[in-house]
């Protein structure tokens, strides 16, 4: 019986240290992101284009929130999403007259699994983020009159970030990440223009976090 009790009171103890390591399983943050574009497309194709027509695409800052779960101490699986942000772009090349010729919002998820250095407590915590982002273009618009389609994209995301931590709770953050966005854009009107945009952005994120 006193051996079974002593097992049982292994077990607990055991049972009691895993849940201290990751009693702080969920993390939320908030802040500001900067999306900032090196865009290249691959020339705008249609009837009547002349050659050279292109286009500059635009940057933008929004608000972020993610939701991270520890699934252990060093690794957590990420939900990065924001408010969609506003991305113009302008007529260049031949068509720079145009001045802007369309603008969309991007809904953008993006999953990331990150794996934190250090041990949990450490007053800073570097991380490093893999995953998959998926961008959806809505609310696409153009002063020309053109019925105008954006394709889909789904493609690779890295991020590398630092926590701070201010106390157990509460901390700071800081990030910055590339993701691989492209989107094919087919505008009908008089004639049909077509061109594949590489957006190539690159995000800096900056806030607050709260751990739970």
């Amino acid at each position: 019986m006193s051996r079974n009790l002593s097992l049982a009171a292994l077990a607990l103890g055991l049972a009691l240290v895993g849940g201290t390591a990751l009693a702080q399983q969920h993390t939320v943050k908030a802040g500001a992101i900067r999306y900032q574009t090196d865009a290249k497309t691959d020339g705008i194709r249609g009837v009547g284009i002349p050659p050279g027509a292109d286009a500059d695409i635009g940057s933008a800052t929004t608000f972020l929130f993610t939701y991270e779960y520890a699934v252990r101490p060093d690794f957590g699986v990420e939900l990065v999403i924001g408010v969609p942000p506003k991305i113009t772009a302008r007529g260049a090349g031949t068509v720079a007259f145009l001045g802007e010729v369309l603008s969309a919002r991007n809904v953008a998820p993006t999953v990331l699994f990150n794996y934190h250095f250090g041990a949990p407590g450490d007053t800073w915590r570097p991380y490093l983020g893999l995953g998959v982002n998926y961008t959806k273009f809505t609310d696409v618009k153009t002063p020309y009159g053109w019925d105008v389609e954006m394709g889909d994209s789904t493609g690779l995301a890295a991020q590398l970030g630092v926590d701070y931590a201010v106390n157990k709770s509460w901390g700071v953050f800081a990030s910055v990440a590339r993701v691989k966005v492209k989107s094919k854009l087919v505008a009908t009107g008089a004639t049909v223009l077509e061109t594949t945009i590489d957006f190539r952005p690159t995000t800096y994120s900056l806030g607050v976090s709260y751990r739970f």
